[in-house]
């Protein structure tokens, strides 16, 4: 049995629908119709689409004078490759001990690594970095400073996140290990806390600032090594983020106490801000047709994988369906996909700033 392919990794990608020891080391390719769930194709069009998307984007603001798309868009693919090795690995960087084997991914149309890492998680990171930022960007909250634009990104980065977050595990888009208590507990539903809130918050917000801070504004600065150390350091961002909850040691209840409020929190501050920004009357930022489009179709595409869900989703019983997977927090999507909606209206429905001439 290879290191890779650990008891729990076996067990875990067996649920999945296939065996980690029969994968192809470094690429695989398989039709989309042959993949476990329906939307799954789906989800890689989505995601993968997005991250085009965001590249000519941000290729067309770099033209325009602003790299900070552009950075973000490359610093996010740096993030990704200093964090998704140990995650998938951990035992080749010495982790195993201290986190154990964390998740797997279900198989995708294209995948790497021993099939544990799909093309659409690539594509993941800058295309929803890209997402939140335009958002943020485009309602004018970064004028107020890149501290207080980038815990709107957080904000926004959970709400948009946690409607494909909590979705994922029922769908066997990827498995949670659930032996490692040391990373994936406590849990909302099916979620780790850890992820909801360092992942999908903590991690953006961090880098988005570094980004801004190392890159934006004119003139043009030699952008290469500033990416790279906005990628590097968003880990460290993370791990210190990520202090308070391990106080609690092994006490499962405290950590979810911590972390409980640390999200509440965040959603505190990040409707404060947004709010008050939208009562002050600025008006935004010249819109952009990637903030104009790709967030409703990114909340739509994740409706549409949720009304395929729905059916087993409400026939679960004690939080597993019928097929035995676990589903997520429905109040907390409910509550993720009024906020993320109600941003998007915000930015169809706000005054725009005058194109400069």
């Amino acid at each position: 049995m290879s290191t890779a392919c650990g008891l729990d990794a076996e067990a875990v990608t067996r649920g999945l629908g296939f065996d980690c020891h029969d994968v192809s080391p470094v690429v695989s390719v398989r039709p989309p119709w042959a993949l476990a769930h329906w939307t799954m194709p789906l989800l890689e069009v989505l995601i993968v689409g997005g991250a085009v998307f965001a590249l000519v984007h941000a290729l067309r603001r770099y033209r325009a004078g602003d790299p900070v798309n552009l950075a973000l868009w490359w610093a996010s693919l740096v993030y990704l490759f200093v964090t998704e090795p140990p995650l998938y690995f951990p035992e080749w960087f010495g982790l195993d001990r201290l986190y154990g084997f964390i998740f797997a991914h279900n198989r995708f149309t294209v995948q790497f690594m021993g099939d544990r890492l799909p093309l659409y998680i690539i594509a993941f990171y800058p295309a929803f970095s890209q997402l939140a930022y335009e958002v943020v960007r485009s309602l004018g909250l970064f004028r107020r400073g890149a501290l207080r634009g980038s815990v709107a990104v957080a904000f926004v980065c959970q709400v948009f996140y946690e409607v494909f977050d909590q979705l994922g595990p029922q769908l066997k888009w990827w498995a949670w290990n659930p032996g490692n208590a040391i990373v994936n507990r406590p849990a909302l539903a099916s979620v780790p806390l850890n992820s909801m809130l360092l992942f999908a918050s903590v991690s953006m917000a961090a880098m988005t600032y570094l980004v801004v801070r190392l890159t934006g504004g004119p003139p043009r600065r030699r952008l290469t090594p500033r990416i790279l150390l906005a990628g590097v350091l968003t880990p460290p961002a993370m791990a210190i983020a990520g202090i308070p909850s391990g106080f609690a040691g092994d006490d499962v209840t405290a950590r979810a106490w911590i972390l409980g409020v640390e999200l509440g929190l965040l959603w505190v501050a990040g409707t404060w801000i947004v709010v008050a920004h939208l009562r002050s009357g600025e008006p935004g930022e010249p819109w952009s047709p990637f903030a104009r489009v790709y967030p409703a179709v990114y909340l739509g595409g994740l409706a549409v994988c949720w009304l395929g869900a729905l059916p087993a989703y409400l026939a679960a019983d004690a939080g597993v369906t019928p097929e035995g997977t676990p589903t997520g927090s429905g109040l907390y999507v409910l509550a993720c996909f009024a906020a993320a909606g109600l941003l998007v209206l915000a930015l169809y429905r706000r005054e725009r700033a005058p194109v400069p001439a």
